[in-house]
């Protein structure tokens, strides 16, 4: 399989900065641009914030409140940018997502005919419930979304993107992202790398259509792979998450930038659809180039102390051990890199294919190509770099607390992630909102009951929970008061290797544990346990040090429960929690809550809602 694209030969594009004026006001249209990817290719039509692929960088001071209107300025009868097909695999072949071109595939109609309608979520922000892009609340051509946000929040990088239901995983596809960061005080006290030092990047695949002749002609594909082609349930195909062939960063295939020897700080974003990316960074010989990589920042903000990336030891014979940089969709990393001491050098940020050593392609796998971009370390002498004399702080944030446990007052939520296969699911995983069964109920659940799971938790009792929402348009389950704090849980029952990454609106988080549980007592099938699932104690985890920050996304793999703790403050209204692979956000996997005055919540139609204990115990 040949790229036909030279690596590293265009150089990293950045993104414009817009700042507000003093009167906080901001008009960003959205607008058709043509965008060329690579110096081999003809330019791509796609849509972008201002007409730029990413979006302008847009910086904002902490307490700075800023009103946006997102204007659409794309022209009815505009033409959608992405073909989209779906493509069975063949046998003895790479998945057909790693391949370009459609391969004699008719592109979906129903994606050929989408208007350019769009709604812009924040995404990160404490904001309003009318101001953080509402899915429904999408708008046409000459219209405007307006939001204001309070921006009352320790520095951070939040990023935009479109957040229009059914068509998130095409409009963002299409080019509909860009980053957004707030300063503070604190922040700018430490001294971190900042102007030409201080860069984005926005990693996104891609994948292209082909002409008659074989030749990539630009033309954006997003090409999935066809698991099922009519579903018994629903009668609709059933493909896997997006994943094309080309990574860009910041709308570029594979670039390179020239650094100094000195210092750099990179705000990363995985703007993916769903590509979950294991960055190394290697010399020109593939070896792991090590002690220079320090993440200080994670979703929220910066993390407590400076964590260093160590990939593995360069004596490693084929590096098939190391541990890589693994960054999800809409997750952003706050990195610093020390070039100092590699005047003259070239190294490659790759993504390193699961078995394999850094830059060896996975053909057959998820990794076709394991390019990101290359630095080119100027020729400083090592004297003049040495006048670099930033060295990251021990401690990057005093006002950062990790929260205790059993200090906090805290209510309890327990969200189940279905494996695929579940019947009802119609082919996809789906969110199960739970609620616990009192005991006195119990005993007409016996057996296994669609919808019903039993728990063996950490404290080895068993639980048993019942659904009460499992599509987004079931009765509304959760209504928070503001002010209040919860702990949620999901568990993911399906296999390891299927990775959710649940992103809730509103409220920074953090991670409080990992655990193990064994799931075998589930049956997709029945939809329901026929044996509790249960914590697993022989295979403990970790909180990894680079997840003990602010978060508002969290990697689930299968056969995981992950709890994180977070208050619900700042701002009323109804916003959402889903995954953030867009494709399954689409199909269905996200549900709405409601945070209220907690003095509201007691006159309610129903019966309260408030911070119980109505989930899974810790």
């Amino acid at each position: 399989m040949t790229s036909e694209i030279e690596p590293y030969a265009d150089a990293l594009t950045v993104p414009p900065v817009l700042r507000p004026d003093a009167s906080g006001d901001l008009v960003v249209e959205l607008r058709p641009t043509w965008v060329r990817m690579h110096r081999q290719l003809p330019p791509t039509l796609m849509w972008g914030y201002e007409g730029t692929v990413p979006g302008p960088t847009i910086e904002v001071r902490r307490g700075q409140r800023v009103k946006v209107a997102w204007t659409n300025r794309i022209p009815k009868g505009s033409e959608y940018p992405v073909t989209a097909v779906e493509v069975a695999p063949t046998a003895g072949r790479p998945a057909p997502h790693n391949r370009p071109g459609r391969e004699g595939a008719e592109p979906i109609k129903e994606v050929t005919a989408l208007p350019a309608w769009s709604v812009t979520h924040l995404h990160g922000a404490q904001t309003g419930g009318g101001n953080d892009g509402w899915a429904d609340n999408a708008v046409g051509f000459g219209d405007a979304q307006l939001s204001e946000y309070p921006n009352d929040h320790p520095a951070v990088q939040y990023w935009y993107h479109d957040h229009a239901m059914n068509i998130t995983r095409w409009n963002v596809y299409a080019g509909l992202v860009g980053t957004y960061l707030v300063r503070d005080d604190e922040e700018d006290a430490l001294g971190l790398p900042s102007g030409e030092r201080e860069l984005p990047l926005i990693l996104a695949d891609r994948n292209l259509d082909q002409d008659e002749d074989g030749r990539l002609n630009g033309r954006l594909l997003h090409k999935t792979t066809q698991l099922v082609a009519a579903h018994p349930e629903t009668g609709k195909p059933v493909s896997v998450p997006f994943q094309g062939p080309y990574t860009t960063v910041n709308g570029t295939i594979w670039p390179y930038l020239d650094v100094e020897a000195g210092w750099y700080r990179f705000r990363l974003v995985n703007a993916s659809n769903a590509r979950i990316y294991d960055l190394v960074l290697v010399d020109e010989d593939d070896r792991p180039v090590t002690g220079v990589l320090h993440q200080i920042g994670s979703d929220g903000g910066l993390l407590p102390r400076p964590v260093a990336v160590d990939f593995g030891t360069e004596a490693a014979e084929e590096a098939k051990d190391l541990v890589p940089l693994t960054i999800a969709p809409a997750e952003r990393f706050d990195l610093l890199v020390d070039f100092r001491q590699l005047a003259g050098r070239r190294l490659r940020l790759l993504n390193k294919a699961p078995g394999q050593a850094p830059g060896v392609a996975d053909a057959a796998g998820n990794v076709p190509y394991p390019q990101v971009m290359e630095f080119r370390v100027g020729e400083t002498a090592e004297c003049e770099a040495e006048t670099d004399g930033f060295e990251p702080p021990p401690v990057l944030s005093g006002s950062f607390r990790r929260y205790d446990h059993a200090e906090v007052e805290h209510g309890h939520r327990l969200v189940v992630l279905t494996p695929p296969g579940t019947v009802g699911g119609g082919g996809h995983p789906e969110i199960w909102e739970m609620e616990e069964v009192p005991e006195h109920e119990q005993a007409a659940l016996r057996g296994p009951v669609n919808g019903v799971i039993r728990v063996q938790s950490s404290d080895g009792k068993v639980r048993t929970y019942r659904r009460t929402a499992r599509t987004f348009n079931d009765g509304l389950g959760f209504t928070i008061g503001e002010g209040v704090f919860e702990q949620w849980s999901f568990l993911n029952l399906a296999p390891p290797n299927v990775v959710h990454p649940m992103h809730i609106h509103l409220a920074d988080f953090q991670v409080m544990a990992r655990e193990t549980y064994v799931t075998a007592g589930f049956d997709t099938a029945v939809g329901g346990t026929r044996a509790p699932v249960r914590f697993d104690a022989e295979r403990p985890l970790t909180v990894p040090p680079n997840e003990q920050g602010w978060k508002d996304v969290f990697r689930v793999p299968g056969g995981q429960l992950v709890r994180v703790m977070g208050r619900f403050d700042g701002a009323y209204g109804r916003f959402m929690y889903h995954c953030h692979l867009l494709e399954h956000e689409d199909m269905g996997m996200m549900r709405p809550f409601v945070v209220m005055p907690p003095e509201v919540l007691p006159l309610g139609h129903g019966h309260a809602d408030g911070p119980g204990h109505g989930g899974h115990q810790a």
